[in-house]
């Protein structure tokens, strides 16, 4: 189930909020937190790229590298819009609200890779960095935006501490866009999950997360679901992405 070419690696995770303004910000933070307990109780290790928080609360988008064996081969599971449904903490009437966001999963791929980038093709922009980070963050333009001009790409470092760092960061995460983009050429069912550019949205799902009026997890792409929500928002996931990548080998055979 783990053998496709950088199922091995470890891998950048990306969540970006989509319709529904503070709620869906905040269910970013959410799937942030979920995530996060997930990578401690498999033993990875996880650090922080970039993250823009929220007007009102929560986080606008977030992009983190999680280091261990086989990371992306089961991340992968996890790329497409995430769609939540609750009372809602932000409406003094306590209405149900129905949030969207977007995970976005890339391969941190190899030095060695063939991935080729021409420096004349990048436009390279310099800027503070955001929140917490003491003094030398917020004096110096040491966070990175890098745009790929042929192709539109742009990533972005704002965690180490140099611009320098933040370069190399950056490029290789321009490196796994560029890899993600070879692959959905060749696999073109999957170019809709990976566009982030997409609506994030109805329609687009992959997951939703019921919380009211009852309690219900499940995954629309292969049936899988579960009542326990709090376990899976501590970050038991592990059977949605084994039951995924058994139903991706049998769709595939």
């Amino acid at each position: 189930m783990l053998g496709e070419p950088h199922d091995h690696c470890n891998a950048y995770l990306s969540i970006y909020a989509g319709a529904g303004g503070t709620e869906s910000c905040d269910w970013v933070s959410m799937l942030f937190r979920m995530y996060s307990r997930w990578v401690e109780k498999s033993g990875y290790t996880l650090s922080l790229i970039d993250i823009l928080p929220g007007e009102e609360a929560g986080i606008k988008r977030v992009t983190v590298l999680i280091k261990g064996d086989y990371v992306y081969g089961y991340l992968k599971s996890e790329i497409g819009v995430h769609r939540l449904v609750r009372i809602s903490p932000f409406d003094a009437n306590a209405r149900r609200h129905t949030s969207f966001a977007a995970v976005d999963v890339l391969p941190e791929i190899e030095e060695e890779e063939e991935i080729e980038i021409n420096e004349n093709e990048l436009r390279v922009d310099t800027y503070r960095a955001s929140g917490a980070g003491g003094q030398h963050v917020n004096k110096t333009s040491s966070a990175v935006r890098i745009t790929h001009l042929p192709t539109g790409i742009v990533v972005q470092c704002q965690s180490e501490r140099s611009q320098h760092q933040n370069r190399r960061v950056a490029l290789s995460m321009l490196k796994a866009k560029m890899y993600q983009i070879k692959e959905t050429e060749r696999e073109k069912e999957l170019s809709a999950a990976y566009d982030e550019k997409g609506e994030i949205a109805w329609g687009h799902q992959i997951r939703s997360y019921v919380l009211q009026p009852y309690s219900l997890v499940k995954d629309l792409r292969t049936g899988k679901e579960t009542g326990n929500t709090q376990a899976v928002l501590d970050g038991e996931i592990d059977e949605f992405m084994e039951t995924y990548l058994k139903w991706k080998m049998a769709k595939t055979n």
